[in-house]
């Protein structure tokens, strides 16, 4: 076994997460995050270990985000889509488990940040990466990764406790 099939037993979930959570829609979630790994394998000679294997993977995947919304047209009303989840999208018992309602106003709250507040809270929440990755990413800081987060973290509490 390869260390990528080793990194994708552990990693593939978290990247199915981090789609699900930006499109909202659980065949296209699945459909990227095998996407993602189908061209991590294909360009596997490429990995410079400059990076962890982690990161490498959440690059090609926020790359094939970005070439999946430029290919629907999809930009203009990824907000819209994001800040309603349709109860029919909600995944099976075969899927992920159920989402519940606290979730469903987590993501709602966070589909209200604007799109680089977006990418750090999901990167951390669904794709676990640490701060060095999150700030690697973005190409801003460790530093600035983790006080971003930690603001965001406590606006979106805020929300929730307004909300509940």
């Amino acid at each position: 076994m390869t260390k990528l099939d080793e990194e994708f037993e552990e990693i593939y979930p978290k990247i199915y997460a981090f789609f699900y959570a930006k499109t909202g829609n659980q065949a296209t979630a699945q459909d990227l995050s095998q996407d993602t790994f189908y061209e991590a394998f294909k360009n596997i000679a490429s990995f410079n270990n400059q990076s962890t294997l982690s990161t490498w993977l959440f690059s090609i995947a926020i790359n094939l985000l970005k070439k999946y919304y430029r290919k629907n047209k999809y930009e203009q009303s990824l907000m819209q889509k994001l800040s309603v989840i349709p109860e029919a999208d909600v995944p099976s018992l075969e899927g992920v488990t159920e989402i519940k309602e606290d979730t469903k106003l987590l993501l709602h709250h966070i589909s209200k940040l604007d799109e680089a507040s977006r990418e750090n809270v999901l990167l951390r929440i669904y794709g676990e990466l640490s701060f060095a990755e999150i700030g690697s990413l973005i190409g801003k800081s460790e530093n600035y990764a983790r006080v971003t987060f930690h603001r965001l973290k406590l606006k979106i509490q805020k929300l929730m406790e307004v909300t509940l």
